[in-house]
């Protein structure tokens, strides 16, 4: 019975010392869990496909005894940016991923000048080059390209901005997770969600403050003048008749500001917030039994020395991919051929915007090659259509319809090869503006004035 009683007391301590053991491991465990550094490359899980994607570490925080990490994933856009759990990430090691993170981190995959722009032989880029890609291209300048004190404001941009600081936010009907870091005052900046009258525009940082907002709130459609509403919807998937707002941004600049705070939460740079004043803003809505909903905007700079007749554009991501992008860009055109100029939007563009202008573009030239009878040139069709030569040219290259002879562009095309092309685009389901609709009169420069 001795032996009996000495061999349990003997595998109660082997238990006891296999169950430390465990204890031991996991404590292990908590304290080796690895911490990653900021700028570091690491393979992270993702929120928006579940998988495994390269990515870099922008920042972390500590979050109890763990920390949270701020990444960006190198092949997709910053919009996509998010905080994650530690959990979510895992070093890279094999040299396959190695070798992708370094071609995505490299310049030919960063910057457009990387790709296209020479022969696999040629290295030097002459600063004409350059600057001819960047505008046929819409992109912004790389920063070395950039004066000292300009290159010292755009790296303080991106300090600033790389982190975004609201997650979401909710506005009318739709709960919408923001894209980018927007400059909201101090009480509201870090606010994981903010809450949006639809109609004025306040925010607000819950629920219940915006419920009894709208108690008092005695706006249902925005500020300033209606200069155009349809009498039906735009075309048969549209629910609801459209309407456009023009706002002056020194008459009602608090609307305008916060549009501004608003937009800037879904484009990267978007940097007039504090300078509404200078320029006009047009609000696109759709109009149902409760009121004006916004659904997009662009705006105007009131006196462009350049011709632009659109400084930032923006569809909701609630009603983008149903035509207004390009609904919006084609108003803006309406407008310049009512004051008898050709116009063009400001550089660079979003990546959006780029797309919509481009389809824009070869469609509104597409139908008219297609529908005009007679001769036309270039010319004609800026004449024609209040977009600027240069757009046109470059829109005509893409689609191989021009030629350049001896000295100028000439028009290079023929009935079937533009059938060809409209088979692509099919022009009959785009949303259409019926002019005739728009009550808008050009205003007066007063700078042209005072130089009578």
């Amino acid at each position: 019975s001795e032996r009996r009683s000495t061999m349990a007391e003997a595998e109660g301590k082997e238990d006891k010392g296999g169950g430390n053991e465990k204890e031991n491991e996991k404590v292990d465990e908590k304290q080796v869990e690895k911490i990653y550094d900021v700028g570091c490359q690491v393979s992270c899980k993702t929120s928006f496909d579940g998988q495994q994607h390269p990515a870099e570490v922008i920042h972390r925080r500590q979050v109890g005894e763990s920390y949270s990490y701020y990444v960006h994933y190198l092949e997709y856009n910053k919009r996509l940016d998010e905080w994650v759990e530690s959990t979510r990430l895992s070093p890279i090691t094999s040299p396959a991923e190695l070798l992708k993170v370094d071609s995505l981190k490299s310049p030919s995959v960063l910057s457009p000048r990387g790709s296209g722009l020479l022969d696999a032989g040629e290295r030097k880029v002459t600063r004409n080059l350059k600057r001819r890609y960047d505008e046929i291209h819409h992109t912004a300048p790389a920063v070395e390209d950039l004066t000292p004190a300009e290159q010292t404001l755009e790296r303080e941009h991106e300090e600033k901005t790389k982190v975004k600081n609201i997650q979401m936010i909710e506005l009318g009907k739709y709960e919408l997770d923001t894209w980018y870091y927007s400059p909201f005052p101090q009480e509201y900046a870090n606010a994981f969600k903010l809450f949006f009258c639809e109609y004025c525009l306040k925010y607000m940082h819950s629920k219940k403050t915006l419920v009894k907002h709208m108690h008092k709130c005695e706006a249902r459609k925005p500020p300033g003048k209606e200069i155009y509403s349809s009498i039906r919807p735009p075309s048969l998937r549209h629910k609801n008749p459209i309407c456009m707002f023009e706002i002056d941004g020194k008459k009602d600049k608090r609307y305008c500001q916060s549009l501004c705070l608003l937009s800037k939460l879904f484009l990267d740079h978007k940097t007039c917030y504090y300078d509404v004043e200078h320029f006009w803003f047009y609000v696109l809505t759709e109009r149902d039994s409760n009121g004006y909903h916004i659904v997009g905007y662009f705006s105007k700079e009131k006196n462009s020395a350049e011709g632009f007749n659109l400084a930032c554009i923006l569809t909701l991501p609630s009603y983008q991919r149903k035509g207004y992008g390009k609904l919006l860009i084609a108003f803006s055109y309406e407008l310049s051929k009512l004051e008898g100029k050709v116009g063009t939007p400001e550089r660079p563009l979003s990546d959006l915007g780029l797309v919509s202008y481009r389809s824009y573009w070869t469609r509104v030239l597409l139908g008219l090659l297609r529908d005009y009878k007679g001769s036309l040139g270039i010319k004609d069709l800026s004449t024609l259509t209040a977009i600027r030569v240069e757009d046109i040219v470059q829109t005509l290259q893409t689609l191989n319809l021009v030629k350049y002879y001896k000295g100028q562009h000439i028009l290079s095309v023929t009935p079937r090869v533009v059938e060809e092309h409209l088979k692509t685009y099919k022009l009959g389901q785009e949303v259409k503006i019926d002019s005739s609709r728009i009550t808008w009169e050009p205003h007066s420069n007063p700078s042209a004035k005072k130089n009578k």
